[in-house]
């Protein structure tokens, strides 16, 4: 199936189910040469009790216009002007929607104006989403991460990334993407050869189909993931969560990442990558930009309610270079999430209203993930596990004063979730089990990938007790999406018990593993 007739089918299916009600406007241009299009479909994300982001691209200067509703019939909607979509920032525009009723149902539309023919509209694409309420109600998220790596693409054979429909199905009050939201360092080809004997077969664009170096060949790597019509069904129906890691960059980078040995890249300047696709992140994102102090920030606290609070941490932007992670406290080097972000943390735990407090990250905390060799042949890290089973040492001595101060501070019912390592399991961390015992007992999920080859399992660093509770993980490397070992996580919170119940669960939707968690 080509490029051209790929398109025209997802697009058709998509707005069967995202299109609205024709917009009333007088006199609008009916020609489609003269009117925008919203390829991309729309995202929501960062809602809140009255707030809400609406993404929408156009494929030309157009201004995006966002309205909203009560009523799925749009019988009294409200109408927010948003700002200009143009080439500075790939044709792409977000509204911040305010003032929005609390704890309702609430029902969007988007539509591009254009620049040249101000009475040229494109055609609306609908969304919905529920705000965040003050009492209890029963709440479902889902969380995964891990978007079109290893060179495995939006596969028409395949029903494209069909584990984003799985997840449009539980119909989850939103989602969180724990990082890799794309593989920028990864090149598609048109076919591969897979285990069994199978070929995965790829949709192709030129950007996906090398390296990204130019900021137009990051950003093509999110066009591309919307080029999907699972991913557009489900951002136009379930809020997003967004974080990053590695991968938006190029893999593992730190300030330390060396280039120059890797043929794939001309630039080799880790700086210059990473300005380029962080501008491209901030532009795709569906998320909140945090403000001029630091317009680049991600991590962030997102209230749901009475029952839940929402912390995005960025184990990424404020690390120090992959080493061999076994500094001593007070020696330089051991940056992971860094002083200021850790004491935000802290003390953002410490405010929270909710009955359970998650922790969003983007890579594990006792799995042993390695980048490598360091010059003299010692093992460099890339995660905060340094494979050193006693105290905690290098990017470990943050994790211990967090869980400490959080222990100090008698702040219960903190849940980590994350994704990274592309398997899924459920470890439970003891201080009997410890090197490191000045902490409370807590859990970390981890699930993943959502499109992307399947690894693992990681060897556990012991200097936190953790202990393997259930894990899936394939016996061959890198296996394709076609062997069904995609994963994501579910969790529950019952709004009069309180309980929180968190299932691992694969692209089919079938549970793997339940685990119900009462509050303290």
């Amino acid at each position: 199936m080509d490029r051209r007739r790929f398109l025209k089918t997802s697009l058709a299916g998509g707005g069967l189910l995202l299109a609205g009600p024709a917009l009333a406007a007088p006199a609008i241009v009916t020609s489609d040469r003269l009117r925008p299009v919203l390829g991309s479909g729309i995202q929501i994300g960062d809602v809140g009790a009255d707030r809400a982001i609406v993404w929408a691209r156009s494929d030309r200067t157009a201004r995006l216009v966002v309205e909203w509703d009560c009523s799925e019939r749009f019988a009294s909607p409200r109408q927010v002007r948003g700002p200009w979509a143009t080439e500075a920032g790939d044709f792409t525009a977000r509204v911040d929607l305010s003032g929005l009723p609390v704890g309702e149902q609430l029902y969007v539309r988007a539509r591009f104006e254009d620049a040249v023919h101000p009475r040229a509209w494109s055609e609306p694409v609908a969304g919905r989403f529920r705000t965040v309420a003050e009492t209890a109600r029963d709440l479902r998220f889902v969380w995964s991460g891990d978007t079109a790596g290893q060179g495995y693409g939006i596969n028409p054979d395949w029903g494209g990334m069909r584990i984003y429909e799985t997840m449009r199905r539980q119909r989850p009050d939103f989602f969180v993407h724990c990082g890799d939201t794309i593989y920028a360092d990864g090149p598609m080809a048109a076919e591969t050869a897979v285990e069994g004997g199978k070929i995965w077969r790829n949709l192709l664009t030129p950007e996906v189909s090398k390296v990204a170096e130019t900021l137009d060949e990051y950003r093509g790597r999110y066009r591309y993931n919307l080029m999907d019509a699972n991913v557009r069904r489900f951002a136009a129906e379930v809020p997003q969560i967004w974080q990053w890691d590695d991968h938006e960059v190029v893999n593992n980078w730190s300030d330390g990442k060396d280039l120059s040995a890797d043929p794939r890249y001309r630039e080799k300047n880790i700086g210059v990558l990473q300005a380029r696709a962080t501008r491209a992140f901030l532009e795709y994102a569906p998320m909140r930009l945090h403000g001029n102090r630091e317009e680049e920030r991600v991590y962030r606290h997102l209230p749901q309610g009475p029952l839940l609070d929402v912390f995005v941490v960025d184990m990424r932007s404020y690390r120090g270079a992959n080493g061999a992670n076994l500094q001593k406290d007070g020696e330089p080097g051991a940056d992971f999430m860094g002083r200021e972000q850790l004491r935000w943390l802290l003390d953002g735990l410490q405010a929270a209203k909710g009955v359970w407090k998650a922790i969003m990250a983007d890579m594990p905390l006792g799995l042993q993930v390695a980048d490598g060799k360091n010059a003299d042949g010692s093992a460099r890290w890339e995660a905060m596990a340094n494979g050193d089973h006693g105290r905690p040492l290098g990017r470990e001595l943050e994790l211990a004063w967090l869980l400490r101060e959080i222990k100090r501070r008698d702040i219960r019912n903190v849940v980590w979730f994350t994704a990274d390592v592309h398997y899924t399991a459920a470890h439970h961390y003891h201080p009997e089990r410890a090197a490191f015992a000045d902490f409370d007992p807590f859990w970390e999920f981890v699930s993943g990938p959502l499109n992307a080859g399947t690894f693992g399992p990681n060897a556990l660093d012991m200097t936190f007790g953790p202990k393997v509770v259930y894990q899936k993980a394939p016996e061959t490397q890198n296996l394709s999406p076609l062997a069904g070992m995609q994963f994501f996580g579910q969790v529950d919170i019952d709004a009069r018990s309180r309980a929180m119940t968190v299932r691992l669960k694969d692209v089919a939707g079938h549970t793997l593993f339940t685990q119900e968690l009462t509050p303290a």
